[in-house]
């Protein structure tokens, strides 16, 4: 049954209220537990994504859960205001990619696809950053850590969800493996040996 329109209205500002002061995106879940019985989270969210549209903040979606976020078409014009961020080297950037696109991945693995080994300060940057984080272990000898990426990922990026990556062959394109020895970051790894997996942690 359809709420009042009056009641509706209510929901909708409490629901822009909870989005503007939020430190993080909202999935439907948490929204929900904050609106009034009877409310319709998926609803009101997709109502004021289409009252936000097209105006200088929007009502995106990060990886399941929702957030204002500046209109893409205003980055330019809002970089001069934005403080400057620390450069994140091309070694963690590498890593990144390769987290991205094999997610869930171990060490070894990011080492077996990018040719190199992966020391903690190549990952130190990323963790910082909020863009990756540890996942299960293996259930592999040894029990390895695995990594995959987190909604601040999604975030910073300005992406819905995983599905939303650039194509491998976009990414070539684009120059992020360039050189005859450059690692291909986008190839599957073979399966690494049980003793290098025994060594993650």
């Amino acid at each position: 049954m359809e709420r009042p329109h009056d009641q509706r209205a209510g929901d909708l500002r409490l629901l822009e209220a909870l989005l503007f002061a939020a430190e993080r995106p909202l999935t439907a879940a948490d929204i929900a537990r904050h609106l009034p019985e009877g409310a319709n989270a998926p609803a009101l969210i997709a109502a004021l994504a289409q009252d936000y549209a097209g105006r200088g903040v929007e009502v995106v979606e990060r990886g399941g859960a929702w957030a204002f976020r500046t209109a893409p078409d205003l980055a330019e014009a809002l970089a001069t205001a934005r403080e400057a961020e620390k450069p994140v080297p091309r070694a963690a950037l590498e890593t990144l990619a390769v987290i991205a696109y094999h997610q869930p991945v171990t060490r070894a693995e990011i080492e077996a696809i990018r040719g190199v080994s992966t020391q903690r300060a190549t990952l130190a940057p990323l963790i910082e950053a909020g863009w990756v984080k540890p996942g299960r272990r293996r259930p592999t000898p040894g029990r390895p850590t695995t990594w995959v990426t987190t909604w601040a990922f999604l975030d910073h990026f300005g992406l819905a969800s995983l599905a939303d990556l650039p194509e491998a062959e976009e990414m070539r394109a684009a120059g992020l493996v360039v050189g005859p020895d450059a690692p291909d970051l986008f190839a599957a790894a073979a399966p690494p040996p049980a003793e290098e997996e025994a060594q993650e942690v």
